[in-house]
């Protein structure tokens, strides 16, 4: 991914190309994360009552999962992403730099971890780790079976995970 938007951003600014990584890290999560939980999109993932009584699996709550974490990572990225191209642009013009360009690795990396401080326990909890759904969003064979029972939730819990 990232080989490819380098070759198509050659002939743009260099402030575009540094947000050439971002891009690949988006892509790659939208990918890694569903392709590793992907048993889960198959098989479902537990789903609970309010009491944590066990009531199912659901394919539907896997994919709100897996949907939560992908968006959360991605948000996670970011900062530390999005944020230090434009501030390496604005030092790569000062005479420090210039003279001293082994520091553009180490800056770097020193923004990046500074912005991950905080985005990642933020991104964490941009969505509760025991998300709901509602059983009118379920796929049928499993509301028909929540339904029926007497006192039926209408609403089921689930761990999105990480």
């Amino acid at each position: 991914t990232a080989l490819t938007i380098n070759n198509m951003v050659k002939k743009f600014p260099p402030l575009i190309g540094r947000f050439v990584p971002f891009t690949a890290v988006a892509a790659a999560n939208c990918i890694n994360i569903p392709c590793m939980r992907s048993r889960e999109l198959f098989n479902g993932i537990p789903i609970f009552d309010q009491n944590g009584n066990r009531l199912g699996e659901s394919t539907m709550a896997a994919k709100s999962a897996i949907t939560q974490v992908v968006v959360s990572r991605i948000l996670m990225a970011t900062p530390g992403m999005m944020i230090p191209p434009f501030i390496m642009n604005h030092l790569d013009k000062k005479s420090f730099m210039k003279r001293m360009p082994w520091l553009n690795a180490p800056i770097q990396v020193l923004l990046v971890g500074f912005f991950l401080v905080f985005a990642t326990p933020l991104c964490c909890a941009l969505f509760p780790q025991k998300s709901s759904l509602a059983v009118s969003h379920l796929e049928p064979s499993i509301r028909e079976k929540i339904q029926a029972l007497p006192d039926a939730p209408e609403r089921v819990y689930f761990n999105k995970g990480l």
